[in-house]
């Protein structure tokens, strides 16, 4: 077994090889003077089993492109397995055609990392369950939940409840809501755009509640905002909101910069490479990171050793 990284999230693979007891395998990524990628494999990977870990992230196009290079070197370095371990499926959002007109990018990455020559995909928290199913090679689906679930059931909440900050995440609360042992709440929204939020209603009894608002990810914020309003008003004690995902942007910053009045705490995992201001402690929402690279790392191992993988889903 060999894991390569990619540059989208490289302390991320340093912190699963530390799980592992062993180091990142030597690669070379640069650019051309025209900004085309250039990448060469260093190590012998013949009839080895590759990982090659990249989250689509950052600058996801880059990224995205970096990766599929990274496949078709190792696939012409005669490596017997490649596994694409992506903490974070980009292009997730446009998982089916619900205008005229538009693409399903989600499939056509999952096409490009095929064609690429992948012979398996490790990801975590998809945008959609469905995009499993975009692949005729096997997907091993993790969830943050473990992870977040154990640092959650620490915070000894007095009257915790777990609520969607939508209705498309309704599934994934009532999951988290059985494995902490609370209720369940739904906020009901209407989104006005890309970024625009306009959340409008509760579902639910949530007066004196610690209130967890769980979601895949956040890029504006615009939807867990507007939802911690709506519940503070409703009178909420405390809310907090943990996500798996965190691709902020600056208008995500800005609203969490204003959202210190009803937003008790952000958690997050380091799927993604986090922007330093949302880490450096100058926000007024308190900021928890958890990685999650034990157990990707503890996947890696698993799918290498033709071990089962749905028993790190146990909690």
């Amino acid at each position: 077994m060999i894991v390569f990284s990619g540059t989208a999230n490289l302390p991320l693979a340093e912190k699963m090889m530390e799980h592992l007891g062993g180091q990142l395998g030597k690669i070379q990524i640069r650019r051309f003077l025209d900004g085309e990628i250039h990448v060469k494999i260093i190590d012998n990977i013949r009839g080895k089993d590759v990982f090659l870990v990249q989250p689509i992230c950052g600058q996801p196009n880059e990224m995205l492109m970096e990766l599929l290079i990274m496949i078709d070197a190792v696939r012409r370095g005669s490596a017997a397995r490649i596994t694409a371990v992506l903490p974070y499926y980009g292009y997730a959002r446009q998982d089916r055609k619900d205008q005229p007109r538009v693409p399903i990018s989600a499939k056509l990455v999952a096409n490009l990392l095929v064609a690429a020559g992948a012979n398996r995909v490790l990801t975590m928290d998809l945008h959609a369950q469905q995009i499993q199913g975009f692949f005729d090679i096997p997907v091993d689906h993790l969830h943050a939940s473990p992870v977040l679930v154990s640092y959650l059931r620490e915070l000894k909440l007095n009257k915790p409840l777990v609520v969607s900050p939508d209705t498309g995440g309704a599934k994934t609360a009532y999951t988290y809501s059985q494995l902490l042992g609370t209720g369940l709440a739904i906020v009901a929204k209407q989104r006005l755009g890309d970024a625009e939020v306009d959340a409008f209603s509760v579902v639910g009894d949530v007066e004196g509640c610690d209130v967890i608002m769980i979601d895949d990810m956040t890029t504006t914020c615009g939807t867990l905002c507007a939802a911690a309003k709506i519940l503070k008003e409703h009178g909420a004690t405390s809310i907090r909101a943990a996500v798996t995902h965190a691709p902020l942007t600056d208008k995500g910053m800005e609203r969490l910069m204003e959202a210190g009045e009803y937003l008790t705490e952000l958690v997050v995992t380091d799927t993604i490479l986090l922007r330093k201001d949302l880490t450096e402690g100058k926000l007024p929402v308190q900021v928890k990171v958890l990685s999650v690279a034990g157990l990707l790392g503890e996947a890696i191992r698993r799918i290498h050793n033709d071990e089962s993988v749905s028993s790190l889903f146990n909690h």
